[in-house]
């Protein structure tokens, strides 16, 4: 992915650990790559509480969510990704702005949380694409959005 998409709470958590994440001493080879990746990858936020970011690379949307991620789509280049972002996911959704999911399932249960799929009102019929088993348990399931219209 050439671009990087997040709700406010999860880019602060993401800027505050990966642009130096790689240079630390006991840094992972994922680490270090990722860093790398962070460094370079344009970022867009969705927030309304971001006003002037000044850092290159970042762009932030408050508004017209539906022209403005359309218009990144359009664009040239690799893929918008999408890390954690809950409330940015359910907003994109109900726009009908992703086409794929990515869900990892954690072998753990909580009980408690935010919904994966909050406020989603119409059909998605998701097509699987792929999936793998961890060694950890975790199951990655690799799905196209098929939107029903």
């Amino acid at each position: 992915a050439d671009t990087a998409l997040y709700g406010r709470v999860t880019y602060q958590i993401m800027e505050n650990y990966w642009p130096n994440a790689g240079d630390q001493p006991n840094a992972t080879k994922h680490d270090k790559q990722h860093t790398h990746w962070y460094n370079q990858v344009e970022k867009v936020v969705l927030s309304k509480t971001i006003k002037d970011p000044k850092k290159p690379l970042l762009k932030i949307i408050s508004n017209k969510l539906t022209q403005k991620i359309g218009k990144l789509k359009q664009r040239n280049g690799k893929n918008i990704i999408m890390f954690g972002s809950p409330s940015a996911a359910h907003a994109l959704m109900r726009k009908k702005l992703i086409d794929e999911c990515w869900i990892f399932v954690n072998p753990v249960l909580i009980g408690k949380g935010i919904p994966l799929f909050k406020g989603i009102k119409e059909k998605h019929y998701l097509k699987l694409i792929s999936s793998q088993t961890f060694p950890s348990g975790v199951v990655c399931l690799h799905y196209e959005n098929k939107i029903d219209t």
